[in-house]
């Protein structure tokens, strides 16, 4: 994936990093449920860890401000934070992908007849504090609805490294784009009133299809942004390969069978391996967002 030929975000990265960068400096590219587990999958496309436990609502519910760290020097779409300076190449990775997303999709809000607002990204080192509260690097990767921000822990890809054993420039920029996929879902009102759907399910299970069928959608989004950048980006076989293999890896089935050796499909609250690739390449193959209806299987 030649990542470098996609456009810079315009200062949609807000970088509130205390330290530089990943371990060894630079982007890593590399070609029920336990307490472990769920941290594992909070970290990967998770929006809140509680929902995985509680059934609930797959947006955060927490409440907060948020604190910036570092020196301040604010550009368009920022309200503070450290602008990362020549040679960070986490930062420039990650602004790169944010710029290709907000041109996705603004190209597909335009044809629609629609405008779509931008979310911010902030980059930040160990803890921070979103409007959905505060978040951890354990965290890992999430959405935040009340703010309209991606959050991303610069540890978050040698982490994906190490713990799942998957990485490589395009996988990690599908995590990107699937947390991107949460924002589309919020510009749209579908994450509203799939809320209000789950607060009125008569049980858990019920409420936990409901979050299948988001983070599937925004697995589907993903895959989408993905088919639109693909002759600029250059993605070959082998990057699309990156994605399904991280996809397989964080699937609820794989998760709950290594952690406690048997599946719980009711229990489900991001889709099965099989499902979260199925999504992801038809929204990669067909790059038509109108196909990305997961909630039609409810």
């Amino acid at each position: 994936m030649d990542w470098k030929n996609l456009p810079s975000s315009g200062g949609g990265v807000q970088d509130n990093r205390g330290g530089g960068g990943l371990p060894g400096g630079g982007l890593a590219v590399g070609g029920g449920i336990g307490g472990l587990i769920i941290a594992l999958i909070a970290m990967f496309f998770g929006i809140d860890p509680s929902s995985i436990t509680g059934g609930g609502p797959s947006q955060p519910t927490q409440t907060g401000g948020q604190t910036q760290t570092g020196q301040t020097q604010t550009g368009p779409g920022q309200t503070g934070g450290t602008q990362a300076g020549a040679g960070d190449e986490t930062y420039d990775f990650v602004d790169r992908i944010l710029g290709s997303t907000n041109q996705v999709w603004s190209g597909i809000f335009q044809k629609a007849g629609r405008t779509y607002t931008p979310p911010v990204l902030e980059l930040f080192s160990q803890s921070t504090r979103s409007g959905c509260g505060s978040a951890t690097s354990a965290t890992g990767p999430f959405y935040c609805p009340a703010d309209q921000k991606v959050y991303l822990d610069t540890s978050f890809f040698s982490q994906m490294d190490r713990q799942l054993g998957g990485g490589g420039d395009f996988a990690y920029a599908y995590v990107i784009a699937h947390e991107v996929g949460h924002h589309v879902q919020n510009e749209l009102g579908i994450a509203d009133k799939i809320t209000r759907a789950q607060q009125q399910a008569n049980t858990e299970a019920e409420a936990n299809r409901y979050s299948v069928a988001m983070e599937l959608q925004a697995d589907c989004f993903a895959g989408v942004w993905g088919n639109h950048v693909q002759s600029l980006a250059k993605i070959t076989q082998a990057d699309v390969q990156e994605a399904v293999s991280t996809a397989e890896a964080i699937g609820d089935d794989t998760l709950q069978r290594q952690s406690r050796g048997r599946v719980v499909p009711d229990s489900f609250t991001h889709g099965s391996s099989q499902q979260r690739v199925s999504w992801f390449m038809r929204g990669y193959k067909g790059g038509d967002p109108n196909t990305c209806d997961t909630f039609s299987q409810l």
